[in-house]
């Protein structure tokens, strides 16, 4: 999801409006479970209780995309909706100097026309188990740190394998409640999907940075893709009927999405962590490498379309961070957090497990000092931030898949389990562009990123360096290296560490250089993560005694169901009202003379006298949702779409730490608006049929 940066004058109401909210479940606060949906807050609050079948079948409908991001099947041969910002990673890399399908958008006329995605994994939830008693009891009792960490891993692995032979399908054992909880999660997948329709990046996200996080919006932020088995369309059972109506002010909506994560469950101890380590990080780190692409990007205009997509991100990571690290530094918002940790230990101090949960913050805060003081060196290494670049993460998944495919499964790195065997070849062999002169520029930067951090003369860097500069020496790996050739990849990978290590490739001997220090920081940083998930285990457990199993937990970009009417607010004083239309598009576009970042696309204002102007384009509406949740469908009671969700308002950033209801508002595109636009904007009517239920490929 799009997330701003919160403007100075309005951190203030934003933070006074937390403080308002920060205490337990407050309206329809949550990001629920499917295995444990809200029925009784349904009922009581709309007199709509979900049905079994009516579950299933919108879980089945919803989409993960595995670039990040939510969607959902539309029809019954295979159709996909998300947002045009999800796709825009997908659009840039099947774009080239002649065809910028990013800016320019992109329509398929006949199913022989549909262009097929690179390196694309979508993920269709099917099922749901609860392991959390196995993978405890992989524990030894009295375990702790690397040796626990090693024994969780290692049941993990065990678990993942054995759902994958008996099913056949992805299965992930997800970690819930910080580590008060662990499912496992199996998903059907789609590895074969094409492009049928993206609207211009221009309409996508109209009005730009001034408008993004504002309402009213005007944004075509939508996408369609087709997913194929075995060549062919793919035959869906399960996919959501489109509203013809759509909704009315007041309607009650749902949200079938793969929120990313949330921090509501974090300690104080963990929070400052946040404030006073990771940010100060990542946010100065963001900001320089966005100046650096938007330099190189101005220098030509194909510079500029190679480096658009993550230009593009690194933006919106930046505003995402200044608004979370401002919320931080408020006394409003920190304050009632830490109001809320001391009466919850002062509710359990005289139960028998009061002293357990004590120690337990205690080990948190512990872990989380231990955690801080190796945080940069870990992201720097084992995180790749001093070499960041497709080609290293290239020759690194190399040089670590030789080493580790020959242990036994669960005592390897996660993601070289059998379990993700598959998804793991996808990315290494995938075809995209991987651009020599922009590898360099990001090399040189994380080379330079990395001296500055840890020191000139720290011994890592002087041999990294190998006596060069910064970007003398990622010239040199750059262009030396083989590792961007897929017939190279797949060569090395299937000779296993023996053909990795006869190759001498610079780069991969760069990442093995750094390997070992890289694999021990992370044997450490795990170490500390399992001290804490057996620490919040204990508090979850207290709280699920006192409270009830009431609470859905931090969101883990896995599928989750939110609920919320559709609804205005009141802003400054004045009413917002829930809806905008096509003729507000236009207005706005005249307002600002059609000057940039309010111009039209031409064939939007060639096209203006053909549409019905009173058509509902954007809506707002109350349903918990946090980043990932971009294309997630929007549903009727009657499970119906009506919507897809593309981004929040600027009061919707304190959900990464309590849910808001009063100003803030999740925002969609009004189902009627695409179907408006397909129609008689592109001239896509038997995209709009197949859609409505009509016309099929």
């Amino acid at each position: 999801m799009k997330l701003r940066f919160l403007r100075s004058g309005r951190l203030a109401a934003v933070a006074a409006l937390f403080a308002a909210v920060a205490g337990p479940g407050r309206a329809d606060e949550g990001m629920w479970l499917y295995s444990a949906p809200p029925r009784a807050q349904l009922k009581a609050k709309y007199g709509f209780e979900p049905t079994d079948a009516w579950l299933e079948h919108l879980m089945k409908s919803s989409v993960r995309f595995n670039s990040g991001g939510s969607g959902s099947f539309v029809s019954a041969d295979g159709l996909v909706i998300t947002n045009h910002h999800v796709a825009s990673d997908d659009l840039q890399k099947i774009s080239d100097e002649k065809n910028n399908y990013l800016r320019d958008g992109f329509l398929a006329r006949t199913p022989a026309e549909e262009k097929r995605l690179v390196d694309l994994e979508l993920n269709v939830l099917q099922s749901i188990e609860d392991v959390t008693a196995r993978v405890n009891a992989g524990v030894p009792a009295g375990a702790v740190g690397d040796a626990a960490a090693a024994a969780r891993r290692k049941v993990i692995a065990e678990i993942e394998k054995e759902s994958l032979e008996k099913t056949g399908l992805r299965s992930d054992v997800v970690t819930l409640y910080q580590g008060g909880a662990y499912h496992l999660y199996r998903f059907k997948k789609y590895t074969d999907v094409r492009l049928v329709w993206a609207p211009e990046q221009q309409i996508a996200f109209f009005g730009g940075d001034p408008d993004n996080f504002e309402f009213p919006r005007f944004n075509l932020d939508a996408t369609v893709y087709r997913a194929y088995e075995n060549g062919l369309p793919a035959k869906i059972q399960h996919y959501l009927k489109w509203s013809a109506a759509g909704t009315k002010e007041g309607d009650l909506t749902f949200v079938s999405g793969h929120p990313g994560s949330t921090n509501r469950q974090f300690t104080m101890a963990e929070l400052r962590f946040l404030r006073d380590t990771q940010y100060p990080y990542i946010v100065p780190r963001i900001k320089r490498l966005e100046v650096l692409l938007k330099s190189w990007g101005d220098r030509s205009e194909e510079n500029a379309r190679r480096a658009k997509d993550d230009l593009f991100g690194l933006q919106n990571s930046r505003k995402v961070y200044d608004g979370r690290q401002a919320g931080l530094f408020s006394p409003a918002i920190m304050g009632p957090k830490a109001a809320a940790e001391k009466a919850f230990l002062q509710q359990v101090g005289d139960r028998p497990e009061g002293a357990a949960v004590r120690a337990a913050f205690d080990r948190i805060a512990e872990s989380s000092l231990a955690q801080a003081k190796i945080y940069r060196r870990y992201r720097l290494l084992e995180g790749g931030h001093a070499f960041m670049s497709d080609s290293f993460t290239f020759a690194r998944n190399l040089l670590r898949a030789g080493d580790e495919r020959p242990k036994p499964n669960g005592e390897r790195l996660r993601e070289f389990g059998d379990a993700r065997k598959a998804s793991f070849e996808q990315t290494l062999f995938s075809e995209k562009p991987v651009y020599t002169d922009l590898e360099i520029i990001h090399l040189a930067e994380a080379l330079t990123f990395f001296a500055e951090i840890a020191g000139f003369d720290d011994p890592v860097v002087q041999q990294v360096l190998a006596g060069q500069s910064p970007r003398d020496r990622a010239a040199a790996l750059i262009n030396g290296t083989q590792v961007r050739d897929v017939a190279f990849r797949k060569k090395l990978y299937e000779g296993g560490a023996a053909a990795v290590a006869a190759a001498k490739d610079p780069l991969i001997e760069l990442a093995r250089l750094v390997d070992a220090e890289s694999r021990a920081l992370r044997k450490e940083w795990e170490a500390l993560d399992e001290t804490k998930k057996q620490a919040h285990a204990t508090i979850e457990k207290a709280r699920f005694a006192i409270e009830g199993p009431n609470r859905a937990p931090d969101a883990t970009f896995t599928l989750r169901l939110s609920y919320g009417p559709v609804k205005g607010y009141v802003e400054d004083g004045k009413k917002v009202p829930a809806y905008t239309t096509l003729a507000g598009l236009y207005a706005r576009n005249t307002e600002h003379k059609n000057k940039e970042p309010f111009d039209l696309p031409p064939r939007w204002v060639e096209k203006k006298g053909a549409l019905d102007l009173s058509v509902p384009f954007n809506f707002v509406h109350t349903p918990d949702i946090i980043g990932g949740n971009s294309g997630s469908p929007v549903v009727n009671t009657k499970g119906e779409f009506v919507g897809i969700i593309f981004d929040g308002n600027i009061y919707s950033l304190v959900g990464d730490f309590a849910y808001e209801d009063v100003q803030a508002r999740a925002l969609s595109v009004d189902c009627r608006a695409i179907i408006e636009s397909l129609k008689k904007v592109y001239g896509a009517d038997a995209l709009a049929a197949e859609l409505l239920g009509g016309k099929k490929p």
